[in-house]
């Protein structure tokens, strides 16, 4: 099964939020973590990284585009989609200058913006401001590097860091071949060995015991990395 990403949902309407979440779960690669109002909110995202945020517009404590304005001013890179019963122009210009990435009218379908969520994930994917989750490090591949709890850094090199990349991005088992092309390209000159020697490394670099790896896994063939 892929690692489940974790997914931040904020709406104070525990049915549209309790079906919400169960359509995300049914998804079967989020966790999904719940939140009614703007504390709970703030205090979800002291917890770690999210794969991407909903929020919604009208909170019981405050205005869900100045939460989203307050997420990115802490650091937060993470695609957020507003969620709002008001169809205006201007609401709709205030929410994407809050640092939204996508602002959807209620009511909607679960595939629409399901549909606009991996858009925005593919894209925030390529950018040099994404950040990951990796076991109890924090990935920063625009850096090259791994941050641990203690923010220590774990330099990376640039086939490192595009294998990490990779293995998050699918989320799921990797057979050897796939990410050796992914990685070094259709190079006949390369084979699996020069692969095998890089996950060596890396795991010298991020696991505990590297012998018995937790984090980067051999699986049926491939290799895969662990929530």
């Amino acid at each position: 099964m892929p690692s489940a990403k974790r997914v931040l949902l904020v709406d104070d309407d525990s049915m549209l939020r309790s079906s919400l979440a169960e359509q995300l779960a049914s998804e079967g690669t989020y966790a999904i973590v719940e939140a009614a109002d703007c504390a709970q909110a703030r205090a979800r995202v002291q917890d770690g990284l999210y794969e991407f945020m909903i929020l919604d517009v009208s909170l019981p404590d405050g205005d869900g585009r100045a939460l989203c304005r307050e997420f990115r001013d802490g650091g937060v890179t993470a695609p957020i989609i507003l969620l709002t019963a008001a169809d205006s122009d201007t609401d709709t210009i205030e929410g994407l200058n809050s640092g939204a990435n996508d602002y959807i009218l209620k009511p909607f379908r679960f595939a629409v913006l399901m549909a606009r969520v991996q858009a925005h994930l593919r894209s925030h994917g390529q950018s040099e401001e994404a950040v990951y989750r990796i076991g109890p490090y924090t990935f920063r591949p625009s850096a090259k590097v791994l941050l641990d709890a203690a923010d220590r850094k774990i330099r990376l090199t640039e086939k490192e860091t595009n294998i990490l990349k990779y293995l998050y991005r699918s989320g799921e088992t990797v057979p050897r071949e796939t990410l050796l092309h992914e990685v070094w390209g259709y190079n006949p000159a390369v084979t699996t060995h020069t692969l095998e020697t890089h996950i060596y490394r890396l795991r010298q670099k991020i696991e505990t015991n590297p012998g018995q790896a937790r984090i980067l896994v051999t699986e049926s063939g491939g290799y895969r990395l662990m929530p």
